[in-house]
């Protein structure tokens, strides 16, 4: 299952293109050349360059920070097993803020709209929205509205960012990571990219594949208030769990080593990636957490995980190590070892 290749696009091709390429929104590689070569250069921003899910900025009201983040979505279809565009905003965008260890509180919601979309599918979409961010305990604040001519948008295209603020003494990041500490995911792996993909293409499989789309600010709260010594919180989203460990080992310039027998995945994106040839490292996640905690509180961290409806087939999946080189490495169930490399191409495309 893993010896596949994550994507026919090389980064040699796509990075030697004088155009922009879908490969540069995977999240993966070439998302992070696109960045760190031409956005980073030209917005110089320490807080930028840190490339955080969310901007930690002063606060005056007692909290420690004040987190700010953003995110676009243009998922195709609109409408998906467990989800939709409108659910999949919301929980992004609250998602961003709770792994940088801030308690969402305010959204904003900007459409871009496709001229000759059906009122009902634009309602649809902002019912979800307004259910999601019930459910999540955020209130839409303001917002913005463009519609644009037939052929432009796809439909509809909707942006969300968000505010939290960050409980005093709370701190979070990479540089926080030590060798030892244990590396978490909070369930099952791939659900939403399998989800996504089957019903743009009209695949069908006997077990149903559904997105995991769900927002986990209360179950990481939960975590953060009863585990101190949580190191670090990231959602594995576009790029699959892989891009994110690798980005993990690369800030950190530690190693992670992570165990194949203990990857939590549904039988059906088991049989789904196997019949399609996908790697589910690779495949996108909207409702899942990496959780880097010491060792000393991996079983409380695991217990409180399980304990809520979103964690409860959370799983320890390896360790940190200090190497000479920073890398991600995958111990077979047949013993031996392989890299786990940053996602180079375009695997999944307007997955979110």
């Amino acid at each position: 299952m893993h010896n596949r290749s994550p994507s026919p696009t090389t980064p040699t091709r796509a990075a030697d293109s004088d155009r922009v390429l879908l490969a540069h929104g995977s999240g993966g590689l070439l998302s992070h050349r696109l960045i760190s070569e031409r956005v980073l250069s030209r917005f110089r921003s320490p807080l930028l360059a840190r490339l955080d899910d969310a901007a930690l900025l002063d606060a005056d009201n007692g909290a420690s920070s004040l987190a700010f983040t953003t995110d676009s979505y243009v998922v195709k279809p609109l409408f998906f097993p467990g989800g939709d565009i409108g659910r999949l905003a919301v929980c992004g965008t609250v998602n961003d803020l709770a792994v940088s260890g801030a308690q969402p509180k305010y959204l904003s919601c900007a459409l871009i709209v496709e001229e000759g979309l059906p009122v009902e599918t634009l309602e649809r979409v902002l019912d979800s929205m307004a259910a999601a961010a019930e459910g999540a305990g955020v209130e839409i604040v303001t917002g913005d509205t463009k519609v644009v001519e037939h052929g432009a948008a796809d439909g509809l295209f909707v942006n969300t960012a968000g505010v939290g603020f960050v409980p005093a003494g709370r701190a979070l990041g990479t540089e926080q990571i030590r060798p030892g500490d244990r590396v978490l995911i909070s369930g099952t792996l791939g659900d939403h990219g399998a989800a996504v993909l089957a019903q743009r293409e009209g695949f069908l499989f006997e077990s149903p594949l559904e997105s995991d789309c769900a927002p986990l600010n209360g179950m990481i709260e939960s975590l953060l208030t009863e585990c101190p010594s949580v190191r670090f919180l990231r959602d594995p989203t576009r790029g699959g769990i892989a891009s994110t460990l690798n980005e993990i080992a690369a800030s950190s310039r530690l190693s992670l080593v992570i165990d194949e027998q203990a990857l939590p995945l549904s039988q059906s994106v088991r049989g789904f990636c196997d019949a399609l040839g996908l790697d589910p490292l690779y495949v996108a996640n909207e409702g899942k957490v990496v959780v880097v905690v010491a060792p000393e509180e991996e079983t409380r961290a695991l217990a409180v995980l399980r304990a809520h409806p979103f964690g409860r087939q959370a799983q320890t999946l390896g360790a940190v190590e200090k190497t000479a080189r920073p890398s991600v490495r995958l111990r077979t169930t047949m013993g031996g070892a392989r890299l786990v490399e940053m996602l180079s191409g375009d695997q999944l495309p307007r997955i979110c």
